[in-house]
């Protein structure tokens, strides 16, 4: 579908380097109507192309006077939202005055009026025919529950479609991030002008994508938190993290599948990394429960790389048509590629940007026959998982003695009796120190935020360790790494190992060779 801009919208100054029509909007909510307007330059200035004025979040408000002076005073074309309480907006007054004021903006001159579903019935028997030319008119329905059928869905966009909108609008509530093909699906064949979208976190790709979809316009908030719906991104977000104008049909859609997810900052390095060499790809936080479900319901091959995080790196096995024989060997999957046959092919490459950020920061010590520094050392991983899986492979391939410790001492020996290692419960690391100059290194959670008090060992026994790595890098520096620095340890963070397993994966995902100094120069500024 082929979306036009209205001639009659005020067009953002470099619009021409745009590859999609798709606008963004940008709520305006606040107490009165002189901080709208203040926040309506900011929408200007941040790149927005419409500003969506909330009436309902004025304290006062004198209709004609008040929404005269939005209108004529914004530098950006209007849409002009009295959203009810029963809508999930803030207005808890008498309905007549609310679709007046609704009306007379439509009459003043706005661009665009949103009036919901269940109102629209009213509001244009009052309107008696007299519908603005100018002013666009989107009827809309909010879900704040689940998103319906794909049917059920094509029924609602029916309904609106036959009430006389101009643009349908629906927003839904995502309780599973597969809860967003369908709204892709109906926004992809929709034959008006359509505003589609899907709230919270796990809904965030419904708000990026649209403009692949062939959406009318995607809402982007002016600051981080201060939201008219769940989930909405920030318009900075939307234009510079995820290069929203160069989206386009064709673009490639890549991202993280975790749980949690919004930590990460793949979509920072990736993203960047795209736009440098004008790779048409977007790289987003993904949040999935259940990683099988997600792939089945993504099967396209425009869902073309991911990349994988705790806790789905095991689960990642059983997906992949196709594994590399190290992945298998160790036993979990970091990086899934889409071939072009449409099956997934996994590897990992979390225990090269580990191991070998770890060597580096053994770099002072006398390298063995093997070559590497780790050999003969004794080295200790915490966490039996897809990153504890892999490091301690690694480590035992450049020849060092590897230790597994885990909260479930189960799950650790279950580990070493694969690796070849030593198991212990986590309860017992800070009475283990048989010898100086060990190596430990966590692969768990334990000290990411918001945690960021928590650490998986007393300061006490990290006097026995000569180097401490911490697969969290948020913070970058955690409490782990922080007393270990305290007790004279070397330390090596979480931010190198990423640096380092990201170089293979994005040349697996463009083709291309990885740009090493632009990731570290990026990292940096983290």
């Amino acid at each position: 579908m082929e979306l036009v801009v209205d001639s009659g919208v005020k067009k953002m100054e470099g619009e021409a380097m745009r590859k999609n029509q798709t606008l963004i909007c940008a709520p305006i909510m606040a107490d009165s109507v002189d901080q709208m307007l203040i926040l309506m330059q900011k929408a200007k200035t941040s790149g927005a192309d419409l500003v969506e004025v909330r009436v309902d979040s004025l304290k006062s408000f004198n209709p004609r006077p008040d929404i005269d002076t939005l209108i004529k005073q914004c530098p950006l074309p209007t849409l002009f939202t009295y959203r009810p309480t029963w809508e999930g907006g803030q207005y808890a007054g008498d309905e007549m005055s609310r679709l007046d004021a609704l009306r007379l903006a439509m009459e003043l001159g706005a661009d665009y009026i949103d009036v919901e579903l269940k109102a629209i019935d009213e509001f244009n028997n009052a309107l008696h025919g007299n519908k603005s030319a100018k002013c666009k008119l989107i009827v809309s329905s909010h879900n704040y529950e689940s998103t319906p059928s794909a049917e059920d869905l094509g029924n609602l966009v029916a309904r609106i479609q036959a009430s006389g909108a101009d643009i349908v609008k629906f927003a839904t509530t995502a309780q599973d991030i597969t809860d967003v093909a369908r709204v892709f699906q109906i926004t992809v064949h929709s034959q008006v002008p359509i505003i589609a979208m899907v709230m919270g976190e796990k809904g965030l790709m419904s708000r990026i994508l649209c403009p692949k979809f062939g959406g009318y316009l995607t809402f982007g908030t002016l600051e981080m938190g201060k939201v008219s719906a769940p989930g909405q991104p920030t318009v900075e977000d939307l234009l510079n993290l995820y290069n929203f104008r160069q989206l386009g049909p064709d673009t490639k859609i890549f991202g993280i599948i975790g749980k949690p997810v919004s930590h990460s900052k793949s979509p920072l390095l990736y993203n960047e990394s795209f736009r440098s060499v004008g790779f048409n790809g977007v790289f987003m936080h993904l949040l999935v429960d259940d990683i099988a479900n997600f792939f089945r319901t993504y099967s396209s091959l425009d869902f073309a790389g991911f990349s994988c995080t705790i806790p789905h790196k095991e689960a990642a096995l059983d997906c992949c048509a196709e594994i590399d024989p190290t992945a298998k060997a160790i036993g979990a999957v970091n990086c899934i590629i889409r071939r072009p046959d449409g099956k997934l092919f996994g590897c990992n490459t979390d225990y090269i940007g580990a191991i070998s950020a770890i060597e580096e920061g053994l770099q002072g010590s006398q390298p063995s026959i093997s070559g590497s520094p780790l050999a003969g050392k004794l080295f200790v991983v915490i966490g039996a998982g897809g990153a504890g899986k892999a490091i301690a492979y690694g480590a035992k391939e450049k020849g060092a003695r590897v230790v597994i410790a885990n909260r479930t001492y189960e799950r650790a020996r279950e580990l070493a009796i694969v690796v070849g290692a030593e198991a212990l419960s986590l309860d017992e690391l800070s009475n283990f120190h048989p010898e100086n100059d060990m190596i430990l290194a966590n692969t768990t959670s334990i000290g990411m935020q918001p945690k960021v008090d928590d650490t998986p060992i007393s300061k006490e026994a990290l006097k026995h360790y000569s180097l401490v790595f911490d697969a969290v890098y948020t913070p970058k520096i955690t409490r782990l790494l922080r007393e270990a620095q305290e007790s004279g340890a070397k330390i090596v963070t979480g931010v190198e190992m990423f640096i380092g397993q990201a170089y293979e994966q994005y040349e697996r995902f463009t083709g291309l060779p990885a740009p090493k100094e632009l990731f570290k120069n990026i990292m940096s500024t983290y």
